[in-house]
């Protein structure tokens, strides 16, 4: 197993000495150079696979840091609303730190392997009938009661642990890129590389 992230870039997340590293060996994922784009293209493209993190997502670097923190503060479970990867991430890093977790889903617009992936983990799945925005306001409201802590991308914890792809991606290729390119969806990925 690599170095935990939290142990690698201990110096800038909010951590302390007292924090406990809730880990899988997240982070450390290749940065590939995608030759016939920078070809097609005429510049340096690189992609960074972030698929190889444990459940194939980047939002694991969040959560290693969000579940870390929860624990550390006395949280009694987490809580979070997803389409699928927040899930299964959350269910993950839920079980390694031996706290329950509760997923909210929107019926209907979770991919089956993602809800079977979150199940297999011990994560507890409510379907709400509604958007996803819905589901994420039932969430908060469930975590403003005090035992869970909510673990999206509200979470500044998990915002945190997620611009950590930029510290790699400058370490690799020695330099800052000109420009990351990166999908939107929620907007939390985005915000966080904009902090790194």
């Amino acid at each position: 197993m690599t170095q935990p992230l939290i142990e690698r870039y201990r110096s800038v997340l909010p951590v302390t000495g007292s924090t406990p590293v809730v880990s899988l060996g997240e982070g450390s994922t290749p940065l590939l150079r995608a030759s016939r784009l920078s070809e097609r293209w005429g510049c340096e493209l690189w992609l960074k696979w972030e698929g190889a993190n444990p459940t194939g997502s980047y939002k694991d670097r969040g959560m290693t840091v969000a579940v870390s923190k929860a624990v550390e503060e006395g949280a009694e479970a987490v809580i979070c609303a997803s389409t699928g990867n927040t899930a299964a991430s959350a269910a993950a890093y839920a079980a390694r730190a031996g706290l329950p977790a509760l997923v909210l889903v929107p019926e209907g617009a979770v991919a089956g392997a993602k809800l079977a992936q979150t199940r297999m983990l011990g994560a507890r799945v409510l379907e709400v009938r509604g958007s996803f925005d819905e589901a994420l306001q039932a969430a908060r409201e469930l975590a403003e009661r005090g035992s869970h802590v909510l673990v999206n991308s509200l979470n500044p914890y998990r915002v945190a642990g997620q611009k950590t792809a930029v510290f790699e991606i400058v370490e690799e290729l020695g330099e800052a890129p000109d420009a990351f390119v990166l999908p939107y969806g929620g907007g939390g990925n985005t915000t966080a590389y904009a902090t790194a």
